[in-house]
């Protein structure tokens, strides 16, 4: 086989420094679009993006030649440095370190598009911890709990 063909598909959490409820309405008109820009100026495809006031979910395909810890590191200080620029009342923004990267079946996709839009309602029911601790498991993820979540500011 002369090329290669891949399907790498992944669902992308990632939380605000403290999370923070810095994500407005206001703040997701450009900073999803941003953020959609960065994935595509890296050679990926970003297929859906949600999330509330201190989390973003990205459903997303990847290169296989692509390290998804560059394009978050390069996602995460691209859009921390525009919403600084962008919105002087926002001077503290910043993300929480890690991030979780789960792959996604081709067969799952409507499952993950149907979560990633129903984050808002989703969440009167369900809080991040439980939520993001939930899917580690689902997923198999070995995890400490003590160094999943970042401590508050302060």
């Amino acid at each position: 086989m002369p090329g290669t063909h891949s399907q790498l598909l992944l669902h992308v959490v990632s939380s605000t420094r403290g999370r923070s409820p810095w994500i407005t309405p206001e703040v997701v008109e450009r900073l999803y679009p941003y953020i959609a820009g960065i994935v595509r100026a890296e050679k990926g495809v970003l297929h859906d993006i949600g999330g509330v006031e201190d989390r973003v979910h990205r459903y997303l395909r990847w290169r296989p030649d692509g390290s998804i810890s560059g394009l978050m590191r390069k996602v995460k200080a691209r859009s921390s440095k525009r919403v600084r620029e962008t919105y002087p009342n926002l001077a503290a923004f910043a993300w929480q370190e890690g991030y979780g990267v789960f792959s996604v079946s081709a067969s799952q996709e409507e499952a993950v598009k149907k979560h990633i839009a129903g984050q808002a309602e989703h969440h009167k029911k369900e809080d991040f911890k439980p939520e993001l601790l939930r899917m580690l498991r689902a997923h198999g993820v070995e995890f400490d709990e003590k160094y999943v979540f970042d401590r508050a500011p302060g």
